[in-house]
């Protein structure tokens, strides 16, 4: 008998498909991402904690996973849902293919389904509460625990996926800095020497990219865990301090709030995503629950400043509201699609952020440019 997996929704729909990767029952939100390509750096990226990701486009795992494309240690999404998995990994880079790779990290996999059935349910509905599994098969049961499962709002998925401690970035700048095709950026020849400008990064779930960006645009990198005070963050004696992504609902994670606000105006702050959103919330803004989120590679951005549109990388299911911006805030970015608050800039404090992601990995490069403006923040 050809074995199955099921997908169910919160709203009582129910998928069949085929599995693969590893077998097992995972909760989380399904989520869908427009990327053509990236399906390794999307796996990697620890902001789908607590998700189920489904890829639009139909053909996913054609070029195989590699280690060097990896944005964390290990996979953190709940399930990976596709249209066709493909059997062979055809690229002189892949040392692996989706499949064994999703089963060495324990993910569970589910490929086709009609995927476009499933966006356009989630556009329609929202995002919605479910459960992926290859051991149970009964449809009531499923969806029963699909409207059981916690969802996103309210939880602190940053404690998930945060580091443990404290440590130095020192990778390898290699290929990277072929990357570095903006004016407005100094690469760096190799590793920031001991008298560059000093870069506290607060990792609530960083992509290994931005930290190959910001080394390469002359800082020195130290990563500190998301939970860490203002106290503990100035020990290290920064010039500037990094708000990383992260996954879930930015509101709980009071925390990080408190060491924002405690550092704000006596240091200058670059967030991207996740940062973004917690340093509108340690000004005093407000952030709400997009119906299905921003994921993909190819969203359009317009930078109010240059009148420039920029094609941008994204992943975030909540964002700023714009009607909560305090008076100290100005919007510097807007998204093309829905106008939602892309960027912000604290009108009398060295602080800015942007809700996308400039050192994309996989996408374009149009906003690499930010982190050049950081460098300039510091004179």
């Amino acid at each position: 008998m050809k074995p199955i997996a099921k997908l169910a929704l919160e709203d009582g729909t129910v998928m069949t498909g085929t599995p693969f990767g590893a077998s097992g029952e995972v909760d989380g939100e399904v989520c869908f991402n427009t990327s053509m390509t990236g399906y390794q750096e999307i796996l990697t990226d620890p902001s789908y904690c607590g998700q189920i990701v489904t890829m639009t486009y139909p053909e996913i795992g054609n070029y195989g996973v590699n280690a060097e494309d990896a944005e964390s240690a290990r996979p953190h999404l709940g399930g990976f849902v596709v249209r066709r998995r493909s059997r062979r990994a055809s690229n002189f880079r892949a040392t692996e293919d989706l499949d064994d790779y999703l089963e060495r990290w324990g993910i569970v996999g589910l490929e086709g389904i009609d995927t476009r059935a499933l966006v356009r349910r989630i556009r329609t509905g929202g995002a919605m509460k479910s459960v992926l599994s290859t051991v149970d098969f009964d449809d009531e049961s499923l969806v029963a625990k699909a409207k059981a499962g916690p969802g996103l709002v309210g939880r602190d998925l940053v404690g998930q996926v945060v580091p443990e401690k404290t440590t130095q970035w020192n990778e390898p700048l290699g290929r990277w800095a072929k990357l570095l095709d903006s004016p407005q950026t100094t690469p760096a020849a190799a590793t920031p020497p001991d008298h560059a400008p000093h870069v506290v990064a607060l990792d609530y779930g960083m992509k290994w990219n931005i930290a190959r960006w910001l080394a390469e645009t002359g800082f020195r990198l130290t990563i500190a865990p998301g939970t860490a005070t203002a106290e503990d963050i100035l020990a290290l004696r920064p010039d500037a301090v990094f708000l990383s992504n992260g996954p879930g609902d930015p509101e709980p994670v009071g925390y990080a709030q408190q060491t924002i606000r405690s550092l704000l105006g006596r240091i200058p702050i670059f967030g991207i995503c996740l940062g973004h959103q917690l340093l509108a919330l340690a000004c005093g803004a407000k952030t709400y629950k997009l119906k299905f989120g921003h994921r993909g590679a190819n969203q359009p951005v317009m930078n109010l400043g240059s009148g420039r549109v920029e094609i941008t990388t994204q992943n975030h299911g909540f964002a700023v509201d714009a009607d909560s911006l305090p008076a100290d805030l100005e919007v510097t970015h807007l998204n093309l699609n829905d106008d939602t608050i892309e960027g912000i800039r604290h009108r009398k404090l060295p602080a800015f952020s942007v809700q996308y992601h400039p050192e994309a990995s996989a996408g374009p490069h149009d906003s690499s440019y930010l982190f050049g403006e950081f460098r300039s923040m510091l004179g």
